[in-house]
């Protein structure tokens, strides 16, 4: 399928710098098979139907970006600086990185990030390396959360520094397993109170972890989606967490995915029939128009770059004629993008 399929046009003022204050203050756009319906998260729990699960994403995003520099080779002079941006664990305190400036570095190289932190280059490919990391004496989650920073979206971050209120705007209240370095962001509009009047309307909740890489920002640069290579990403979903979510859909409950990260799980888990296995390991999954969901009967979620692999998703969802339209419409009314802006609940097209 055509990339270019997928394309529109956003004016920059609408993508969302700041979160709005308080989480649940954002708009909601509801998306049903024949309207559009504009309403505000907070009139989430009247969507809310007695018997259907709520399933959010717990994953808990990292300080995973570094500023520091390259030790000076005998031939090279002056310390070179180096970005990095973490984004797949490795094990033993080693994580592939996205590196900036790429070319200036090879296997064996030496970075000092801040001043309890060094990394060895063991590989390099591309704009991607590599890093085994020494912390010294402390462990490297501790070395991590004192020179790290919040690794905000690119949309963002070529707009403005991140700063000390990103390091609680930008995670949920859901976050508990760290290893994300991108927050799951439809759950940033949640608050504990919303929440409870959710449970309250009659959902149920429980919180499945996939750890957000930041492949999810890599533009799509192929004219073909055949053509496109997802990163993969690690994700968790338990035995009883699997049997909780297959006991509300037999008992006539909807299955709610809060974010494309838990409906990308929730797909790899899900066998031909819908029953939602468990699961733990990596998953690559690529949602195009023609897939045919399984597992999630409504999504919500926020609004996705042009010709991205989440704008895909939701028109695989809803279809692409009505995704396209919905987006006309957020235009129109000026409703906020990307990851500090509002929402959509999506209904299947199917």
């Amino acid at each position: 399928m055509r990339v270019d399929v997928f394309d529109f046009e956003l004016p920059p003022e609408l993508i969302a710098l700041e979160p709005v204050v308080p989480r649940d203050a954002s708009r909601l756009l509801h998306i049903t098979r024949d309207e559009f319906h504009d309403r505000k998260i907070t009139d989430l729990p009247e969507q809310i139907r007695p018997g259907d699960l709520l399933v959010t994403n717990d994953t808990k995003v990292i300080p995973a970006q570094l500023f520091g520099a390259r030790a000076s080779r005998e031939e090279a002079g002056a310390p070179v600086a180096i970005e990095a941006t973490l984004h797949k664990d490795l094990g033993g305190d080693t994580w592939r990185a996205f590196v900036r400036p790429a070319k200036r570095l090879r296997e064996g190289d030496v970075v000092r990030f801040g001043e309890s932190l060094t990394a060895t280059v063991r590989a390099r490919d591309g704009a991607e390396a590599v890093l085994q990391f020494d912390a010294g004496a402390q462990s490297f989650s501790e070395a991590l959360a004192q020179t790290g920073v919040t690794p905000l979206p690119p949309y963002i971050a070529r707009r403005r520094a991140a700063d000390k209120t990103d390091i609680a705007n930008y995670q949920t209240i859901f976050a508990d397993d760290e290893g994300s370095v991108a927050a799951p962001t439809a759950g940033l509009h949640f608050t504990d109170d919303l929440l409870d009047r959710i449970k309250a309307a009659g959902a149920g909740h429980l919180s499945i972890t996939l750890h957000v890489g930041a492949g999810t920002f890599l533009p799509v640069s192929v004219d073909d989606t055949d053509q496109h290579i997802m990163h993969s990403e690690w994700g968790e979903i338990t035995e009883d967490q699997a049997g909780a979510i297959n006991a509300a859909r037999a008992a006539g409950g909807r299955i709610i995915a809060v974010g494309t990260t838990a409906l990308r799980l929730l797909e790899s888990a899900a066998n031909a029939d819908g029953r939602v296995q468990a699961f733990r390991g990596e998953t690559d999954i690529f949602i195009t128009p023609g897939y045919r969901f399984r597992a999630v009967d409504l999504l919500l979620t926020n609004f996705h770059l042009p010709r991205s692999t989440l704008f895909m998703l939701v028109c695989a969802f809803s279809g692409t004629d009505r995704m396209q339209a919905a987006y006309a419409h957020a235009r129109e009314q000026f409703y906020r993008f990307y990851s500090y802006g509002d929402a959509c609940l999506l209904e299947k097209s199917e």
